[in-house]
């Protein structure tokens, strides 16, 4: 199998696609990095019945055995992680520091958490109950015990913007659990998945534990989640597409888990240390050129601090290095596609039109080749405007002022998203208080830092359950009751 050109893994067999190739370019040269495989919607069903018929074995297999697997693979993606890294970096257009640490790293310490978490206790004794007489059994006392089971065949459809770990965050909980799974990656950036399946492969899975189809017409998308040998489909993407996931998933009562967009705001108080938030904010400009739903893009400062701020970040933008991600000293690189800076300096030209001022970017960045956008500051915004309601998804933040607490929660609570909300504050009391009344899955207080064990999922439009630590075993598992007379 040649390295320029994959083909599908289907019940431990490497496939060729019904559908020939597609070719993966590197936004950063546009030269192609590789051919993915066009799956048919036959062989998408073809591997959730691999992964159906696998269940059985994979979800019996004993706790330990489950946890060397998972271990053996970490092993062998450490083993090749510069290699990974350097493929990571050229299909996404990730800087070597985000395709190392954040992707390739974040993957296999993933794969690790999840060995151990496969050895976690899936049974929960509860305490005996006694109970009347009823038309459904006698009086007496009953024992009772909690059993975490599989979920079973667990579709696992990821984003773009960090295949390593947004795909390790699935698979590696997913297996763990004794689930068996199809995995379908981005079509922009699929090449890294496989080799992922590559070390899954040679660590030992068992064939058809593990699937991986590939294919850039919604039909392979679609084919994933509704084939009837798929109990559960986890997303993560726009809130576009994870309404009409959800949609096939409700008519079919398929377990759902839905990470989608967001419109983090960033509460900057007037008693805020403004290098900090400046410091956190300009992630959006510079981490993985603001191709993250958690960015805080939203920008809500108190009038007393107001000009500070934008003078600051407008300063931190204009220092920003914009470049080749394969440079060390490239802070931006390239977003992922033409057709997504296109649809960015959009955004940023409606900005101008509903009545925003750039003040730092704006303009295309004079480089012969790839797909970048200059880091960009809208100011003069309100909460109203498209570009502060909708998620531009690239290194764009808006800002608009408020004059005390009540309006900054209401701003902030004003929106259809609520993944992750920031507040900066001198006072940590106020900060938590005001964190407390923000409706989004996780506040980020002082920090855009995040803690992995802690539940990670949105409010509203942002998603439906939780994953990450232990959360994400519970949400590839269903509780299963076994009562009994004592």
């Amino acid at each position: 199998m040649s390295a320029q050109e994959r083909q599908l893994f289907i019940g431990g067999e490497w496939v060729a696609p019904d559908g020939g190739h597609c070719p993966v370019l590197d936004p950063a040269r546009e030269d192609v990095v590789g051919l993915a495989p066009e799956a048919s919607r036959e062989q998408v069903h073809q591997a959730a019945a691999a992964a159906r018929e696998a269940f059985d074995g994979w979800s019996r297999t004993r706790p330990e055995e489950r946890a060397a697997i998972l271990d053996r693979a970490a092993d062998l993606m450490q083993r090749d992680f510069v290699r990974n890294a350097d493929l990571a970096r050229a299909e996404t257009g990730a800087t070597v520091a985000t395709a190392r640490g954040m992707q390739v790293g974040v993957g296999v310490s993933r794969f690790r958490r999840y060995a151990q978490g496969a050895l976690e206790p899936v049974e929960q004794p509860l305490a005996p109950q006694i109970n009347e007489a009823g038309p459904m059994g006698r009086a007496g006392v009953f024992g009772a015990l909690a059993v975490r089971q599989p979920v079973g065949v667990v579709t696992c459809i990821t984003s773009y913007n960090n295949p390593w770990a947004n795909s390790a965050g699935k698979v590696a909980p997913a297996l763990a659990m004794g689930n068996t799974v199809v995995v379908k990656p981005a079509p922009q950036d699929p090449l890294s998945v496989f080799r992922m399946a590559e070390a899954l492969e040679e660590a030992g899975v068992p064939r058809g534990v593990v699937n991986v189809v590939t294919g850039s017409a919604p039909a392979v998308g679609e084919a994933a989640v509704d084939s009837p040998d798929v109990d559960m489909v986890s997303f993560t993407g726009s809130t576009a597409v994870g309404q009409r996931i959800a949609e096939v998933c409700g008519r079919h009562m398929k377990r759902q888990l839905m990470e989608l967009g967001g419109k983090g705001a960033a509460l900057v108080l007037d008693d805020a240390d403004l290098d900090s938030a400046v410091s956190g904010i300009g992630t959006t400009f510079s981490f993985y050129s603001g191709q993250i739903c958690t960015a805080p893009t939203r920008v809500l400062v108190q009038r007393g601090v107001h000009d500070q701020l934008v003078e600051k970040l407008a300063r931190y933008a204009g220092f920003l290095k914009v470049g080749d991600p394969a440079d060390r000293d490239t802070v931006v690189g390239p977003v992922i596609s033409a057709a997504h800076r296109d649809r960015i300096e959009s955004y940023v030209e409606l900005g101008r039109k509903e009545g925003a001022t750039v003040v730092a970017g704006g303009e295309r960045p004079p480089l012969e080749r790839g797909f970048y956008v200059a880091p960009t500051l809208l100011v003069g915004c309100t909460n109203d405007m498209r570009v502060a309601r909708e998620e531009i998804f690239g290194p764009v933040v808006v800002v608009i002022p408020f004059d005390d607490e009540e309006e900054g929660v209401a701003l902030a609570n004003d929106s259809e998203y609520g993944l992750l909300d920031y507040v900066w504050s001198g006072d940590v009391a106020r900060a938590f208080r005001i964190a407390r009344r923000l409706r989004a899955g996780g506040v980020g207080v002082n920090t855009i830092g995040r803690n992995m064990e802690a539940p990670f999922g949105g409010f509203k439009k942002s998603g439906v359950g939780r994953d990450v630590g232990s959360y994400a075993l519970h949400a590839y598992s269903e509780l299963q009751s076994i009562v009994w007379p004592g």
